[in-house]
């Protein structure tokens, strides 16, 4: 054991369910944020950095996390985006040549806390049971009433506006500027790997924060338009909703992922809502309404769009739908050049069945440009 002064710590949860484990390292520290789990078996660095994990504390359900190490070209964003971490089993030794950290120094050079030696097989079954809820994991195991009134105070999930929090603060550009075709995309927690989908389609990428307003987007003349994934309620993004809603009346291209799909579909009327505990993994089962093909998808989000809502709306067509509760997995409009997955078909690590809904993007691209436009 590398550590033998590790710090004994505890998971409480909102309910006042306390589980209990022991400092990553011999750390001392408290985090709190909305507890969840994710059920990939590998992709923990990309899970760590995405942007849609903002404020919540990642439990992994794989028994072994930090074997194979860090590397720098695994990121999603520029820094560490969950506020905690709680695993069964840390491994402060890896083994993989392209490595060029451990993941214990991953954590120390992003300050986050972190504990391990978690009956996470537990914990991972009552949040399936009964929700997820916020939490807060600490060394502070003597002072749980002190917790249980800091906890208190954490706003809920439901009705958070966290785009604001992870979004680009000036706009900036992705890519070649000699491409094909030029993109506006609204950084809501955009992923890296989404970016290097698009520009590695011939498209050079303008990047606006989570507010910028349709005339700003519109003032660069894209061909096509883009909303990213990220995180919170996406009921509380007006200005992404207005602008979405502007987009949408040009009948240029639009696409968007996971929260970008949620606001697509707000800005046709369909409300959202809280799911139980969300869909979080690399495994998750989808079916194309459109070809009758399953997928397997990679998957992040809490909310979900109503589905009996979206059946009504003359102007929607459901083209995806998950196989493991019915929820709705993907949109288009059925006169015009717009569409929208719950999922992640960028996905980092794998699996890439819906790698070729970048394809259908620029499909819908190149029909409405017969020609390159000059930067």
């Amino acid at each position: 054991m590398k550590y033998q002064s590790r710090k004994k710590a505890l998971i409480l949860l909102a309910d006042g369910t306390i589980f209990y484990g022991k400092s990553v390292g011999d750390k001392e520290g408290t985090a709190f944020g909305e507890v969840c789990f994710n059920t990939g078996m590998t992709g923990y660095q990309e899970i760590f950095t995405d942007p849609s994990y903002f404020g919540q504390l990642m439990v992994t359900t794989n028994a072994h996390i930090g074997n194979y190490g860090t590397s720098e070209e695994e990121v999603e964003s520029e820094s560490i985006k969950i506020s905690g971490l709680i695993c069964r089993n840390f491994s402060y030794e890896y083994s993989r040549p392209i490595a060029d950290a451990s993941l214990e120094e991953f954590l120390n050079k992003n300050e986050l806390f972190a504990i391990s030696d978690v009956d996470t097989r537990a914990l991972v079954n009552y949040i399936r049971d009964n929700g997820a809820m916020n939490a807060v994991i600490s060394t502070d195991v003597n002072n749980i009433e002190s917790l249980k009134k800091q906890l208190k105070k954490v706003p809920s999930m439901d009705g958070l506006e966290l785009a604001s929090k992870v979004s680009t603060i000036e706009p900036y550009y992705y890519g070649d500027k000699n491409a094909k075709y030029k993109i506006s995309a609204l950084d809501i927690g955009i992923k890296k790997n989404i970016l290097r989908n698009l520009a590695k389609r011939d498209a050079y990428i303008k990047v606006f924060p989570y507010n910028t307003s349709f005339d700003e987007m519109s003032s660069w003349n894209p061909d096509a338009y883009f909303i990213s994934n990220g995180p919170g309620d996406p009921e509380p993004l007006k200005d992404a909703i207005d602008t979405a809603k502007d987009i949408i009346k040009t009948n240029k291209p639009l696409f968007g992922i996971c929260l970008g799909h949620q606001v697509i579909a707000l800005a046709n009327g369909v409300s959202t809502y809280k799911m139980h505990n969300g869909h979080r993994g690399i495994n998750h089962p989808v079916l194309n309404m459109l070809t009758g093909k399953g997928e397997i998808t990679s998957q992040n989000h809490g909310f979900a769009i109503n589905r009996e809502e979206t059946e009504a709306n003359t102007e929607l067509e459901i083209t995806h739908v998950h196989l493991n509760d019915k929820t709705v997995a993907g949109i288009r409009m059925k006169d015009k050049n717009v569409f929208s997955v719950q999922y992640h078909p960028e996905a980092s690590p794998g699996p890439h069945d819906a790698d070729y809904l970048f394809d259908d993007f620029f499909e819908l691209i190149a029909k409405k440009t017969k020609e390159p436009l000059e930067v």
